[in-house]
C-alpha cells in the first residue's frame, strides 16, 4: 500500500484573504497566492470547488492548471458547470457565445481561449484508469443569506452544481475519488449526494468522496448510506440460480439445507475520514467540507488537518489514507 494525502478546497475563485477574513486584492499575478496555497498542500489527489477558468474577477487565470502545476499533477479535469460571469447577488449571466450545459477541460486545452467558465476541478498524481463527469440542475429556488457588504439576508438564487469522477491506480489496484459541490438548499443538496452514489455504482471500490456538501455533521454519510442500502448486495441474478438450484436437486440427495432468502439491503459503512471545522477559515466553526469513504479501511486512515490558506474562506481539508 501506498500513503496518499488527499484534499478537498472551496478555492471562493482563488480570493486572498486577509487574517480577519476581510477580502485582499489580487497581485498582478493573480494566480500566485492560489499557486502558493496549493503547493504547501503537497497532495497527491485534490479536489477543488468553485474554481475560475477565464474570469475577470480572478484575472483571467485557468485555476485549475495553476493548481496542477502547483502540486505537480499529472492529469486533471475541470468541470464547467457555468458559462459566464458572475453577477453581484443575482447569479450568473450567460455567455451568449459559450457551450450550454457541461463542459470538461483537461491539459488539453490549456489556453484555448475558451469563454469564461465555473465549476469543480479533480487533480492527481496518479495513473488514471477512467473520468467521468456530470452537472446538477439547480434548485428551483433559492434561499436568503447573508452576503459580504450587505446587511441582513439577500435572497440569493441556486446554481448549477459539478462533479468529475475518476478510477485512480493506487498500490493495491484501482479505487474511485469523486470530487463534488452541492446545493446549498436543504434537501436538494442531499438528492445530489445520493445521485453520485447510484452514478458510480458501477466504478471499483473503495470509494472516496470529497467535496463541499454544504451539510453538516452524519447527514452526507447517512445519505451515501442510505443510497447504498437501496441496491441489492447481490446481483438478481445470482439470486435466481440458487433458487433453480434448489429446484432441481433431488430431495433425498443431501441433507436438507436452509432455504435461500433473496438477501435485503443493508448499509455499507460510508464513514469520515476526518471531523473538524473548516469554515470560515479566519476562524472554523463549521464542517461543509467532507471526505467520505467506504472500503477504506479505519486502520488505514492517518491523520486529519484543516491548515489556514491564503484564498478562501473555506480551509483545505486535508487527509493522509493507504490505498
Amino acid at each position: 500500500m501506498s500513503q496518499l494525502r488527499i484534499a478537498t478546497f472551496n478555492l471562493l475563485h482563488g480570493q486572498p484573504l486577509a487574517p480577519d477574513g476581510a477580502p485582499r486584492p489580487y497581485p498582478a499575478d493573480a494566480g500566485a497566492p492560489l499557486a502558493q496555497a496549493v503547493a504547501a498542500l503537497d497532495v497527491d489527489v485534490l479536489a477543488l470547488q468553485e474554481v475560475d477558468r477565464h474570469q475577470a474577477r480572478s484575472g483571467g487565470t485557468d485555476q485549475a492548471a495553476v493548481a496542477a502545476a502547483a502540486m505537480g499533477a499529472g492529469d486533471w479535469r475541470f468541470a464547467a458547470a457555468l458559462h459566464g460571469r458572475p453577477a453581484p447577488v443575482a447569479g450568473w449571466v450567460p455567455e451568449p457565445s459559450g457551450p450550454n450545459g457541461l463542459r470538461v477541460y483537461g491539459p488539453g486545452e490549456v489556453g484555448d481561449g475558451a469563454p469564461p467558465s465555473y465549476g469543480t476541478a479533480l487533480l492527481t498524481r496518479l495513473p488514471v484508469r477512467h473520468w467521468r463527469a456530470r452537472r446538477f440542475a439547480p434548485a428551483p429556488f433559492g434561499l436568503p443569506l447573508r452576503v459580504a457588504g450587505r446587511r441582513g439576508l439577500t435572497p440569493v438564487p441556486d446554481e448549477p452544481r459539478a462533479a468529475l469522477a475518476a478510477v485512480l491506480e493506487g498500490g493495491r489496484g484501482p479505487f474511485t475519488v469523486v470530487a463534488a459541490h452541492l446545493s446549498f438548499v436543504p434537501g436538494w443538496n442531499m438528492a445530489q449526494l445520493a445521485g453520485i452514489r447510484r452514478w458510480i455504482a458501477d466504478l471499483p471500490q473503495p470509494y472516496l468522496v470529497l467535496g463541499d456538501f454544504n451539510l453538516i455533521g452524519a447527514v452526507p454519510r447517512t445519505v451515501l448510506g442510505g443510497a447504498t442500502a437501496l441496491e441489492r448486495t447481490v446481483p438478481r441474478a445470482r439470486v435466481r440460480e440458487l433458487r433453480a438450484a434448489r429446484r432441481v436437486r433431488p430431495a433425498l440427495a443431501e441433507p436438507r439445507r436452509r432455504r435461500v432468502r433473496e438477501p435485503r439491503a443493508r448499509l455499507q459503512g460510508w464513514y469520515d475520514l476526518a471531523r473538524t471545522p473548516t469554515y470560515p477559515s479566519h476562524r472554523p466553526a463549521v464542517q461543509f467540507d467532507h471526505v467520505l469513504a467506504v472500503g477504506v479501511s479505519r486502520a488505514a486512515v492517518g491523520p486529519a488537518a484543516a491548515p489556514r490558506a491564503v484564498v478562501s474562506d473555506h480551509r483545505p481539508l486535508v487527509v493522509r489514507v493507504s490505498l
